[in-house]
């Protein structure tokens, strides 16, 4: 990694107003105390107002990776707007040095009735490039988007995996000094993921690039470092997998029984008698109560253990639910693993449909906690099998419970 430093933020805020009114109100103040160089008082809040980024400061370097993380809401998506030069911080100041190509939103550069090959000409004029040298690159972001058929076409007949392909393809292939990436690995499949991941490490190696995604394997795997935001504050700024940790351990964890679903033919759902610790390699089980006002075909059945952000670390089919499930009171015991998760903590969001998928039975979300212990792992969605052992059928429910 370089010692020269191409990104350099320095004490960076950014407000906005809740109320467009008041916004468009303090707007038109702002110009006028400018026009007449006086104080805009940017560093104070007004009604309505709040700090999307407050006071934020970093550099980065050429050869080095950052990455941003933090909720949704988190000021992210702001700061990288700011770092692009779309829109311009209340406080502080921004150096950018060299290139910069930036892809922060879906289809976000783009003229809609242009077509993708006259898109890639006008983002490389963008970039300082001439007519000639985007000639000599063109064929090459054609080949690497996989749009060769569309290319000529206009970019509003793409679909979002068409355009972030175009996207990602013409900022990285154009020798940035600056990449700057916001969730744009969250589209398109997995063999154009791993051609993303094999370009950016490239594209490090002589470039500075700043890399926002919910997916902490993705940035475990791509960053050196990461900033941690939290209501537009910076929190942590360190090695990538101990702030990832922090994140992951500062994500609140809550049952929300409101936000069990049953359809007319459920009684009752529950889950009970839960492993609240499981270790690297162990297994998570639990008791699962469903009570029937009358038999129904269960057509599928699965888990997803989520973080506290509700991101998805696994997916769980359960498929000895997939038949018959009896009238009256079940209970079954289910048995997960072995688990390899990322140190944390996680919930449970439970999902049964019949009718071929097309009826919910039940849906139950955050119905359990637990804790993971043991070496983190990072890695992608992953599907650990599952066993069910039927504990109990009781063949009637009681009058009691029908009638209340």
């Amino acid at each position: 990694m370089s010692d020269e430093v191409l990104i350099k933020v320095d004490g960076v805020s950014k407000k906005f107003c809740r109320s467009l009114k008041k916004s468009l109100w303090y707007g038109v103040k702002d110009i006028a105390k400018e026009a007449f160089g006086l104080s805009s008082g940017h560093d104070r809040l007004r009604p309505e107002e709040f700090w999307a980024v407050n006071d934020v400061s970093f550099e980065v370097k050429r050869g080095e990776c950052l990455g941003l993380i933090g909720r949704n809401g988190a000021g992210k998506t702001t700061l990288l707007k700011m770092l692009n030069g779309l829109i311009k911080p209340d406080k502080g100041r921004i150096e950018m040095r060299g290139r910069v190509g930036a892809l922060i939103a879906l289809g976000a550069g783009f003229n809609p009735i242009l077509t993708g090959r006259e898109n890639i000409y006008v983002n490389g004029s963008v970039l300082g490039l001439t007519k000639q040298e985007v000639g000599e690159k063109i064929e090459e972001i054609i080949d690497f988007a996989e749009i060769g058929d569309f290319i000529d076409s206009p970019v509003q007949n793409y679909s979002s995996g068409m355009q972030i392909r175009l996207g990602f393809a013409v900022a990285s292939t154009l020798k940035p000094d600056v990449l700057i990436l916001d969730e744009v690995l969250a589209v398109g499949d997995a063999n154009f993921q791993s051609k993303c991941f094999q370009r950016i490490g490239k594209i490090v190696e002589s470039a500075a690039v700043i890399f926002v995604s919910h997916y902490a394997y993705q940035i475990k795997k791509m960053c050196d470092r990461v900033i941690l935001l939290d209501h537009g504050i910076m929190v942590e700024d360190g090695e990538a997998g101990k702030v990832l940790e922090t994140y992951q351990n500062s994500q609140p964890l809550q049952i929300r029984e409101s936000l069990i679903l049953r359809g007319d033919d459920v009684r009752e759902v529950a889950i009970e008698n839960i492993t609240t610790k499981v270790s690297t390699g162990e297994f998570l089980e639990f008791d699962l109560i469903i009570s029937m006002e009358k038999k129904a075909q269960c057509a599928q059945s699965y888990l997803n253990l989520v973080d506290g952000a509700d991101i998805v670390h696994a997916q769980v089919v359960i498929p000895d639910l997939e038949r018959l499930i009896p009238y009256g009171h079940n209970r079954y015991h289910i048995k997960i693993g072995p688990l390899f998760l990322a140190t944390g903590r996680y919930s449970g969001n439970f999902m049964l449909y019949g009718s071929g998928g097309k009826t919910t039975l039940a849906h139950l979300r955050h119905c359990f906690n637990f804790e993971f212990l043991g070496v983190p792992n990072l890695g992608p969605v992953y599907y650990p099998p599952s066993t069910v052992t039927p504990l109990r059928h009781q063949d009637k429910l009681s009058r009691k419970l029908l009638n209340e």
